[in-house]
Formats: structure tokens, C-alpha cells, sequence
């Protein structure tokens, strides 16, 4: 289900009812079944035709992995840089 389709649908809502209409899209139920659909269009539209953009996104994906996971350490050094400028080192 689309952003743009729930918002449709919750605009015309009362606060009252809103609990009511997002409750079941956070069954667990519900979460698995959104992740299969998912995982299906994606074989179909990029599995199925042979397609190398899964080359890309595994590898993108990872370039994305690998910055996250380095992060608080370059913060670290960054903010390390920073204390020993400020103080004349």
C-alpha cells in the first residue's frame, strides 16, 4: 500500500477512528504478508528478466552497509580533530 493511498484514506478520517485503520497494518500477520508482495514483485521485475540490477543494488546496499558501520568512528576522529584544534595541538 502506497504512501500517498493512506494518506488519501486518513484525510477523510475523525482522530476517533484512526487507531482503528492502522491497527491491522501492524499485525504481525499483516507485515509479513507486505514483505512477501514486496519480495515477489521484486523477483519478478528483476529475477525473472535476468536483469543486473541486483549486482547493483547488493553492492550499493553494501557501500551504504560499510559507511554506516565506520561512521561513529569518523565522528570520533572528526570531534578528536575539532577538541585538539581548539586547544592548540
Amino acid at each position: 500500500m502506497s504512501l500517498r493511498r493512506i494518506y488519501n484514506e486518513v484525510k477523510g478520517m475523525k482522530v476517533k477512528e484512526l487507531p482503528n485503520y492502522l491497527k491491522p497494518m501492524f499485525s504481525m500477520n499483516y507485515v509479513k504478508q507486505t514483505v512477501q508482495r514486496g519480495l515477489d514483485n521484486y523477483h519478478a521485475k528483476y529475477i525473472q528478466t535476468s536483469s543486473f540490477d541486483p549486482v547493483y543494488h547488493v553492492c550499493i546496499g553494501g557501500m551504504i552497509f560499510s559507511y554506516l558501520v565506520a561512521l561513529p568512528e569518523e565522528r570520533r576522529h572528526l570531534e578528536h580533530q575539532q577538541h585538539a584544534k581548539e586547544h592548540g595541538h
